[in-house]
């Protein structure tokens, strides 16, 4: 018989709740048959449902019907409104709690499993569009407000189960490939999005907002987004291509988990010194919607500049990711060369766009005479590569944050 102070070696005793968070394997727990078959277009073997690839797959079209479609409405500037001031005040809401939410997600979704996170994440943005639409018609501020601090909320959680699923189901050798294929997928949101006002707007060179046809669109593709979730398969059931389980997290209570938060940004010094890049990811895309397309091109021109941006992140994702996972260099020397790459990158693009903005202010912007462009103008074609180069400098940085 052991003493109290000794720990039994008897596996069916149970651990206490306050044991340190250890990383365990799913031990041979295994999905249903089906799950694990591949399925035939011909010759052609689809990826079986519960592997990563099938995964991600999924992961990434809620991605492009949620936040992809969210994207592309507010890179119309002020979220397609006339006047941006109701929806910077419910961005401000949303990127307030996204922060909040978003720095404990991760403890979130080891309690609950990537499946109830993300589900929760897919909630809050065709509700969001729909505070929008309300305040078409009504001009409720408040619930624009509060559905931008819920959205924020849900945001937090969906990209930390995107992220885990996206950086954690690969294998090392291939998480380049995934963050590129997920880029891109999630970004085709963001162009086929911009084409739905651009069809609407195509023939009213003199509009500066969005109908309410424009919003009830939005809303449903985000709601289709959200069903798309209760598909995921539990992190559990996911195997690799070699038969290897997905390492799953386990801790015993909330507070074993904040304290395991707490460790990780004492003792891992590189997260803390990360925070700076971390911070800056989604620093410009106010900048990048309201102060550049919102405020120097009509509606129909702002919802083509959109389609543009989010297929140049595409381009810029998918060439970015590939060179990353390069198998003729070692891990470092690629991780020395991206960020190379991208600190001269980043000089380039911002020095052109300053030279750009030295051509107006937000002063400017705000008289009602102020000329904006129409993409029939000969002055387009500079702030239309312009813009193109901004989505591709998005994908390029963002891309390097996440490998």
């Amino acid at each position: 018989m052991s003493s109290h102070g000794e720990k039994s070696s008897d596996p069916n005793i149970e651990k206490p709740v306050d044991e340190e968070a250890v990383h365990e394997p799913s031990r041979g727990v295994s999905g249903k048959p089906w799950m694990y078959k591949r399925p035939k277009i011909g010759s052609f073997k689809l990826p079986y449902y519960a592997s990563p690839t099938s995964q991600l797959l999924l992961v990434s079209f809620v991605c492009f019907l949620c936040p992809g479609m969210f994207n592309a409405l507010n890179g119309l500037g002020g979220g397609g409104q006339q006047d941006p001031h109701a929806v910077n005040i419910g961005n401000t809401a949303l990127y307030s709690t996204f922060a909040v939410i978003g720095f404990t997600a991760g403890s979130i979704a080891n309690r609950i499993g990537l499946r109830w996170t993300l589900l929760f994440g897919g909630f809050g943005y065709f509700l969001y569009v729909g505070s929008m639409l309300s305040y078409n018609h009504n001009r409720n501020l408040g619930f624009l407000t509060f559905a931008g601090a819920l959205l924020g909320a849900c945001a937090g959680c969906l990209w930390c189960a995107q992220g885990a699923v996206m950086m954690s189901y690969p294998d090392e050798k291939s998480k380049g490939k995934f963050i590129s294929w997920f880029w891109v997928i999630f970004n085709l949101g963001g162009v086929i999005g911009g084409l739905v006002p651009l069809a609407q707007t195509i023939n009213a060179p003199e509009g500066r907002a969005v109908g309410d046809g424009t919003y009830i669109a939005f809303m449903i593709l985000m709601f289709i987004g959200f069903i798309l979730c209760f598909f995921l398969v539990e992190s559990k059931y996911v195997r690799r291509e070699d038969g290897s389980q997905v390492i799953v997290m386990k801790n015993p209570s909330w507070w074993s988990e904040i304290k395991g938060l707490g460790q990780v940004l004492v003792s891992d010094w590189y997260i803390i010194a990360l925070f700076p890049m971390f911070i800056a990811s989604n620093w410009f895309y106010a900048y990048h919607f309201n102060n550049v397309n919102g405020a120097k091109f009509n509606i129909r021109t702002r919802s083509l500049n959109s389609c543009l941006y989010y297929l140049a992140q595409m381009v810029g994702a998918f060439g970015f990711g590939y060179m990353l996972d390069t198998p003729s260099l070692r891990r470092t020397t690629r991780a020395r060369l991206g960020l190379g790459i991208l600190f001269l990158f980043t000089m380039g693009v911002w020095g052109g766009g300053y030279a750009w903005q030295r051509e107006y202010t937000r002063a400017d912007a705000a008289l009602d005479d102020f000329r904006v462009i129409d993409f029939k103008d000969s002055d387009y074609v500079g702030g239309m590569f312009m813009y193109i180069i901004y989505g591709i400098y998005d994908a390029a940085y963002q891309t390097c944050v996440y490998w």
